[in-house]
């Protein structure tokens, strides 16, 4: 059985002096949770504290976007490898609101994750639907270009290193959550089509995460369904006692 992982996105929040504030309150509560493996992504500023408050835990370090470039005049950008050194072991790419805001397209997205990999970093791989491409029923047809665009340049050994999160867009910072059912079927899709392009055993191995308003009170139901392996979590890794019972709640898997 896949291993649940629940990612906080803290996306434009905290302070690095906020940031520790809330690890120290998060680390006792968190104490104990071995069910599952747990990552924190902090804004860039926070990386480095962040860090030094969790060096002695379970718990990881990822950052929230990188470059496909190692270096060069690129100014603003942070590269893999800086993250790398820094003490990252996961990055986020192509985030909804990355693609939404700042023009990420699939093929910069893909030179990203191919960047990610190449340093060694895991990807959690974000891609997901418009509600006005889930009203005209294209929700597979947008999910299947992400992944295949997002994936063409990786080897299999390197979809072994991969995590994917499916993010409805229409679900982020909007309160509204796909139904277990909705995010079940999406999931058991993106995985078949995993099969296809790269075996059972890989479809199997792969890590997909249910993004979009995950919350205390929903997070157990999504958890159940076979295909969902964990959270992306935003608004609600922000608090210590709503991400802690998130991660208490990741452990309702049925075999």
């Amino acid at each position: 059985m896949r291993r649940p992982l629940i990612a906080g996105n803290w996306k434009m929040y905290k302070s690095p002096s906020q940031a520790k504030a809330l690890i120290q309150e998060l680390l006792p509560k968190l104490a104990g949770q071995d069910h599952c493996d747990i990552v924190l992504a902090p804004p860039f500023v926070c990386l480095a504290v962040v860090r030094d408050q969790i060096r002695s835990t379970a718990i990881r370090l990822g950052a929230q976007n990188c470059f496909w470039e190692s270096e060069g005049a690129f100014t603003g950008e942070v590269s893999a490898p800086m993250l790398r050194d820094l003490g990252c072991e996961y990055v986020i790419i192509g985030h909804s609101e990355r693609r939404q805001y700042f023009g990420e397209t699939d093929e910069t997205v893909a030179k990203k994750l191919k960047a990610a990999v190449a340093a060694e970093l895991m990807p959690i791989f974000c891609l997901g639907e418009t509600l006005q491409e889930r009203e005209a029923g294209h929700c597979e047809i947008v999910v299947k270009r992400q992944l295949e665009k997002g994936l063409a340049s990786l080897t299999p050994p390197d979809i072994l290193r991969m995590i994917i999160a499916y993010e409805p867009i229409w679900a982020i910072g909007t309160g509204k959550t796909a139904t277990p059912q909705m995010a079940q079927e999406v999931h058991g899709y993106l995985r078949r089509r995993l099969a296809h392009l790269y075996g059972e055993s890989t479809a199997q191995s792969v890590r997909i995460l249910y993004g979009g308003s995950v919350k205390p009170d929903n997070a157990a139901d999504l958890m159940m369904r076979p295909d969902i392996d964990g959270a992306l979590v935003g608004g609600a890794s922000l608090q210590a006692e709503s991400f802690t019972a998130i991660v208490s709640n990741s452990n309702q898997k049925v075999p």
